[in-house]
């Protein structure tokens, strides 16, 4: 499991290695998997929110999240010190080493399993781990077998609010859940695509099969993110009509998706670095604004 380059570790003080650790768990996508399942939990629970539930949710889909982006580290962690954007992470450069990274991933993973089953429902649970699972076991490796990994990598992405809703009512079968499911699955593909477009050089230098690094005029690419962006108007609409949000969502989602949609077809009709990087914004922008709609429709409507 160890390699030998893992006793060539820099050597660190006690705040730098807690710091290491943190920036081990992707603090930044584990934040946005945590707000997504608020998001879920806060639209599954209705009128009634159950606020010790809530808590127990959030800590146990937190060590499940973070557990899960320090193993995927642990997993590419070759791959990761062959690109410029990652090869500063703390296990390819050396500042943990590979078999501590793995055990500290596992254990968060696990712990964060038994506390949702116990603590929350097994349903919750399983959600988050089949999420898990399906990032490392498909998603992972998938990314150096073929370009789909980008669809099947939006599926686990796109759990965290079915997981959230789980939490609140312990079942899987409401249409609402599946509908935030759909509005987070159609807006990865063009953000993630987005981001291989930028990172291509990078992607290619550590064997990643992403989309755009064949689709040299970026037909395929802008394809994709066009269909992906102009789903997420059906699905706004089916969340409102369906009852499960207001008109404040309704209106706010359809205009942050117009946005969305500006950009991308901005980027369509010319394909440089300097497009693709709007879009990329425009997407990071997207969903912290569309989750506000849904707050300030069932907070303060």
């Amino acid at each position: 499991m160890n390699s030998a380059e893992d006793n060539i570790l820099i050597k660190r003080s006690f705040t730098d290695v807690i710091t290491d650790y943190y920036q081990l768990t992707k603090p930044g996508i584990t934040m946005s998997v945590l707000v997504s399942m608020l998001v879920g939990f806060i639209l599954g629970s209705g009128a009634n929110i159950n606020f010790v539930t809530l808590i127990h949710a959030l800590v146990g889909t937190y060590l499940i999240a973070a557990g899960t982006g320090a193993h995927n580290q642990f997993i590419e962690r070759a791959s990761d010190g062959l690109m410029k954007r990652t090869s500063k992470r703390p296990l390819p450069d050396r500042r943990i080493d590979s078999k501590s990274g793995m055990i500290f991933s596992l254990t968060l993973i696990f712990s964060g399993l038994l506390y949702l089953i116990l603590l929350v429902n097994p349903v919750a649970g399983a959600v988050s781990f089949a999420t898990a699972l399906i990032y490392l076991g498909v998603y992972t490796p998938m990314k150096k077998v073929s370009p789909i990994n980008i669809a099947i990598g939006a599926i686990p992405g796109a759990l965290p609010p079915v997981g959230g809703w789980a939490a609140a009512t312990g079942n899987i079968a409401e249409p609402g859940m599946w509908l935030l499911f759909g509005i987070m699955f159609f807006w990865q593909i063009p953000h993630v695509l987005s981001i291989a477009w930028l990172c291509k050089d990078d992607y290619s230098s550590a064997g990643l099969k992403m989309l755009p690094r064949k689709d040299e005029k970026g037909y395929k690419t802008v394809f994709w993110s066009l269909i992906c962006t102009l789903s997420l108007f059906p699905v706004t609409f089916a969340l409102y009509q369906f009852n499960i949000s207001g008109m404040i969502f309704l209106v706010g989602g359809l205009i942050f998706a117009i946005g969305f949609l500006f950009y991308t077809i901005k980027f369509g009709m010319d394909r440089t670095k300097a497009n693709a990087k709007k879009m990329m914004f425009a997407s990071i922008a997207y969903l912290p604004l569309v989750w506000i709609a849904v707050f300030i429709d069932r907070f303060f409507v």
